[in-house]
């Protein structure tokens, strides 16, 4: 399927015919999107088991994914995308106890601080999130269609999965074992197991543990795998397009909701496209809170505002692991901060320059270039590159007087349509902080005294914190970068 993509320019229509491919880890290869429904997406990522702070790898993964469903819509594409709270688990129910408190409060509570990390960082793609204890009957009548096929069993604690049952278990790891930096939300040991990997469908409750009245009687809480299956079997049914999640969770996890849903359906495959973001790393490690090396988002929003942040994570390819230091998040900060200046200089540009029909076949061609890199598996660094490559032409014909009012506003609003997809331009202030516009005052008084040094020096300072001046003919501009 050929995707057209048709933008309206002030000179005619570019028209631009791209074909986007994504990488399958279920088939280790790239693959021209397809979705089940012509144009229409149905979409899911594993979202939060919230009984702490959301860490800066919660920050990459969905970050990450906000993007690629960002320009999945800029494509054309119609999308729908879930994502699910874990609202009852082990680690919840053990951190409950620790701070003497219920399992609700506690879930709520950092339910709504990951709502509000995400709207922080300017993550606002996805049209519903929803909580596994919600979904209780619908998670019950998936372990009973599984007894009644022959695919569950029950022992001592709870309801299980019988691997032997399953044939192509490990179709998308390529494996069957747990290794190092597999995620394991519960550990599901029992001696009763038939199979050393058959994982927990429904747990029975232990004393002053949470339970559900069900059909199948006063029981405990919904396994981690077979909640995700229920949610997504009820909001985007038996089969849909896109699962989406951290590397972490390919075993077992979403091997798991393979073998649950495909056992439950006898439809094959379960999920068309999945996708997985790399870990983020510290001195080589992967960030998490076990290992205690890692960052609350809300901390480093604390330095770093979203712009930065965002820019940070579409610098490197969704899949590859990223290394996080001070390092990475300033040069981060220092090419948002380009962005901004160049956006802000479009805006405050005046000429009575003709317009320059070059300009319009620049657009054409970075437009064309960056969806060439984004169709390519959303290589969002090479689609960055074509960006500044983009603003140092524009730059050297506003410098050369070579660019008119009408061509810089074009350009501006190409930006702006880019940015839809990346959040890095901020937006305009409207209150000046006093303390700028005294150092704004000083550089002018120095620059009417000829003290170039000093009005560069304080022009820098007024940089450092965060603001920008424009000198135009009309005066001096100050606008927050």
């Amino acid at each position: 399927m050929r995707i057209l993509k048709e933008k309206v320019y002030k000179k005619g229509k570019v028209k631009i015919l791209m074909t986007l491919k994504v990488y399958n880890t279920l088939t280790r290869k790239l693959e021209e999107f397809k979705p089940m429904k012509g144009k229409q997406v149905k979409a899911f990522v594993c979202g939060v088991t919230p009984y702490d702070y959301s860490h800066l790898g919660h920050a990459k993964t969905y970050t990450q994914f906000d993007i690629i469903i960002k320009y999945i819509k800029y494509k054309g594409f119609k999308v729908f995308y879930l994502q699910n709270i874990t609202d009852i688990d082990d680690k919840i129910i053990k951190r409950a106890n620790e701070q003497k408190t219920d399992w609700k409060t506690l879930s709520r509570k950092f339910e709504a601080c990951y709502l509000e990390d995400m709207h922080s960082l300017g993550n606002n793609s996805v049209d519903k999130y929803a909580r596994g204890t919600e979904y209780i009957p619908q998670i019950v009548s998936q372990v009973q269609r599984l007894i009644q096929k022959g695919y569950a069993y029950k022992i001592s604690d709870g309801y299980y999965f019988d691997l032997s049952k399953c044939k192509e278990y490990g179709k998308l790891a390529k494996r069957t074992s747990l290794e190092e930096n597999d995620a394991v939300s519960r550990v599901d040991e029992n001696l009763e197991k038939r199979n050393k990997g058959d994982f927990c469908l429904w747990k029975f409750s232990k004393p002053d543990e949470p339970s559900w009245k069900t059909e199948l009687g006063i029981l405990g809480r919904p396994g981690w795998h077979l909640e995700d299956t229920a949610i997504t079997e009820t909001e985007l049914g038996e089969q849909y397009d896109l699962h989406g999640g951290g590397m972490d969770l390919i075993f077992p996890h979403h091997e798991a909701e393979i073998a649950q849903m495909e056992a439950v359906s006898g439809k094959k495959p379960f999920v068309k496209y999945w996708l997985h973001t790399g870990f983020i790393n510290v001195n080589k490690e992967k960030m998490s809170k076990s290992k205690g090396n890692f960052s609350t988002i809300r901390d480093v929003l604390k330095g770093y505002d979203k712009q930065v942040i965002r820019f940070l994570f579409a610098s490197s390819h969704y899949r590859k692991p990223m290394e996080f230091s001070d390092e990475t998040l300033q040069q981060a900060k220092n090419n948002v901060q380009k962005f901004n200046e160049f956006s802000l200089k479009l805006k405050n540009y005046r000429s009575k320059v003709k317009d320059n029909k070059d300009v319009l076949k620049l657009i054409k061609e970075t437009k064309e270039k960056f969806e060439e890199e984004m169709d390519n598996d959303f290589e969002t660094a090479n689609a960055i590159t074509s960006l500044f490559e983009f603003t140092k032409k524009i730059n050297k014909l506003i410098a050369e007087e070579k660019i008119s009012e009408k061509n810089v506003k074009e350009a501006l609003e190409f930006m702006k349509e880019i940015d839809t997809i990346f959040g890095f331009l901020r937006k305009e202030e409207s209150e000046i902080p006093q303390e700028i516009k005294d150092l704004s005052d000083k550089r002018e008084q120095a620059r009417k005294e000829k003290d170039f040094k000093l009005a560069d020096k304080l022009r820098e300072e007024i940089k450092s914190k965060g603001y920008y001046i424009d000198d135009t003919k009309e005066g001096i501009i100050i606008k927050k970068l």
